[in-house]
Formats: C-alpha cells, structure tokens, sequence
C-alpha cells in the first residue's frame, strides 16, 4: 500500500502537477483553465518539490529560449549527461538563480501573489502532507509518499532533460538535439516526445502519431470535454515529419 501511494503521488504531483500544470499550462501557455482551478494545480506542482512556479518556468523557458547553449540554457546538454541530468541543481550557477531573471522569463507568475509565495513556501507544503500520510498509513507512507515518491520523480523529470537530448529518433527537423524516447515519456506522462515538443512547443499534445501514448495530454482533454479547459493549442495543420 505504501508503493501504491508513491505511484500514486509520483502521478498526481509529477503529471498533474509538473507535466500538465508548470510545463504545459504555465511555461507554454498551451491551454488554459479557471483561476481557482490554476492555483489547484499548480499547488500540486508545488508539492513536487522541484522549486516553486517561477523558478521553474523561468528555467523552462531559458532552455526553450537557448537551448543547449553552453552558457545561456541552465541545463544544457551540451555539458554532458550528468550536467543535464541533475549537476545543474548540485552545482547551481548562481545567475540562474537570480530573482532579477524570473522577472525577466517569468513576469506573468511574479505578477501573482500566490505563485511568489509558493516559491517562498513551496517546502513547508510536505509538513501538512507528511501529517495526512501518517494519519492514513504510519510511517512507511511518509517514507514512500515524501522521500520515495520525491527521488524517483526528481529523475523522472531530469531524464527529459539528460536522456531525451541524448537517445531516440527524430520526428521533426531542428536546430537543437532534442529527441523523442518512448521509455521516458512512460516514465513522465508523455514529455519523452521531446522532438515533437521542442517543433511545437505550445501544443498540448506532445505525441505526434497515435502510438506515441501522452498521458498528459489525456488528462487536458478531459478537461476539455468537461468544458474547464479552453484555447487548447493543437499541432497546426501544416505540421509534416
């Protein structure tokens, strides 16, 4: 029971949180959903604990923006696997860390209180979760819930930065190295696809052809069909491998 809470959180803090809510609904802008509903999500991120919501779009949008660059993408692939993958974090850079920078990548979420206080708090959130897991389960659901759950989801989502620019196949042309890996996508709820995503980087669906399983993209669309996600971004017909 204690591994079935850590998949399960992995599922709702990782892909609701992390995968739909900080990367496709607030670094790419690729749909949009009510006020009250944003903040539920994106405090589901917050629960990730992979910083809070400007930190990490200004880091997603600085890779977008540069990417691969040795000096201008905070996680370029360009300085090797491990950089990638997770030195990035070990070793900050201290400019990458800089308030004066998410105002410059993030303006749209330092406008917002609560997003600015999820960056200050983003931490304190695993006291009142640890407190519910050891109601439900002892220990051993705080020990898989928090500590598990955590370390397994930080690479999950550092292999889409590490592995995805490393191994796979191109679908698209492009200027960077980013490809599209079917055993990290598994792995992070359809943000393997990375090609795809780094082509069309605003569309909600990152799997281009229908055997290219998104499980993100899954969760939008039913938000969609229950009317609570709008101007959902899709691939433009033009769009050809």
């Amino acid at each position: 029971s204690a591994i079935g809470v850590a998949l399960l959180l992995h599922w709702l803090f990782g892909g609701i949180g992390i995968c739909l809510g900080y990367h496709r609904m607030l670094s790419h802008r690729s749909f949009k959903v009510p006020q009250w509903l944003e903040y539920i999500i994106v405090t589901l991120g917050a629960l990730a604990i992979q910083g809070g919501p400007t930190f990490w779009v200004s880091g997603h949008r600085q890779h977008h923006a540069h990417t691969e660059h040795l000096d201008k993408d905070p996680y370029s692939a360009q300085r090797g696997f491990w950089w990638s993958h997770m030195q990035w974090i070990l070793c900050p850079q201290p400019e990458f860390f800089d308030a004066n920078l998410y105002q410059k990548f993030a303006p749209d979420l330092m406008r917002q209180p609560y997003y600015r206080w999820l960056d200050r708090n983003f931490l304190l959130l695993q006291v009142p979760l640890g407190v519910l897991l050891y109601a439900l389960g002892g220990w051993s659901f705080v020990l898989y819930g928090i500590f598990v759950r955590s370390i397994l989801l930080w690479h999950s989502t550092w292999l889409v930065n590490s592995a995805s620019h490393l191994q796979g196949y191109r679908t698209f042309e492009s200027d960077d190295g980013a490809r599209n890996l079917w055993w990290v996508s598994l792995l992070t709820y359809g943000e393997g696809w990375h090609n795809n995503h780094h082509a069309y980087p605003h569309v909600a669906k990152s799997g281009f052809r229908w055997w290219e399983i998104d499980m993100t993209w899954w969760a939008i669309a039913v938000l969609q069909k229950v009317g609570l996600a709008k101007k959902v971004v899709m691939y433009p017909p033009q769009a050809q491998p």
